[in-house]
């Protein structure tokens, strides 16, 4: 998601323009809204930032499909702004039959045309034919007593130090090239590093809260307390 925070936080920052992953803003630490919370800079900036940075983003997940899903809008959101996929995830649900892998991986030339007809989604032939790929990827891994989210949380990092702010974070890592390169192995595709990277700190698989974020020890209780997919 691309981004500038807002004006109106107290700040305990500096002011230069950072990317993580696929998002960009300028802020570097965390601020503090006028509820007194603490949060990443990226998740005070609007109300659907804000709930997706404190009920979501960082919280593991180990369900099959919601990491299909995630990998997938992810993937949807290269080059766009996460905010305009935010706003349309109820849209791609719907007409992606709400990211069931079974069901995306039989869609045909019929359905390629509907979706691209389909103003409630990013209407991109690439990326619409690569969701039905990876589904197919899925499944594949699925027939094989395998699952997108066990190959997902292999690839899960070793203890570090949390972020003291967002310009110690990194747009991908060795972890995430890795996974990007067996995701690529098992037929998927627009899983690039710095998508899968994305996709790992959403799912949890890392915790990249800023150390000061209110968020950071709910999400990392929930790690501890989370049984990995196997």
């Amino acid at each position: 998601m691309r981004h500038v925070a807002p004006g109106r936080l107290s700040q305990r920052c500096g002011y230069n323009r950072v990317v993580v992953g696929q998002y960009s803003f300028v802020m570097s630490g965390v601020v503090t809204g006028e509820d007194g919370i603490a949060r990443c800079p990226w998740g005070a900036s609007t109300p659907e930032y804000q709930a997706y940075h404190d009920e979501e983003w960082g919280r593991p997940v180990g369900d099959d499909n919601r990491v299909f899903e995630k990998l997938c809008l992810e993937g949807f959101q290269s080059g766009l702004s996460w905010l305009t996929i935010l706003r349309k995830r109820d849209g791609f649900r719907r007409a992606f039959a709400s990211f069931d892998p079974v069901v995306v991986a039989g869609f045909g030339d019929a359905d390629v045309d509907r979706l691209l007809a389909d103003a409630g989604i990013v209407r991109h032939r690439g990326k619409i034919l690569a969701t039905i790929t990876n589904a197919q990827a899925t499944v594949r891994l699925r027939d094989r007593h395998s699952s997108l989210a066990a190959l997902l949380w292999r690839h899960e990092p070793g203890p570090s130090a949390p972020p003291g702010g967002t310009t110690e974070l990194r747009a991908s890592t060795p972890e995430s090239k890795a996974l990007s390169a067996e995701l690529r192995r098992h037929g998927f595709r627009f899983v690039g590093p710095t998508t899968a990277y994305a996709a790992m700190q959403s799912l949890g698989v890392v915790n990249d809260h800023l150390q000061d974020c209110h968020f950071r020890s709910i999400a990392q209780t929930e790690r501890a307390h989370f049984s990995v997919p196997m």
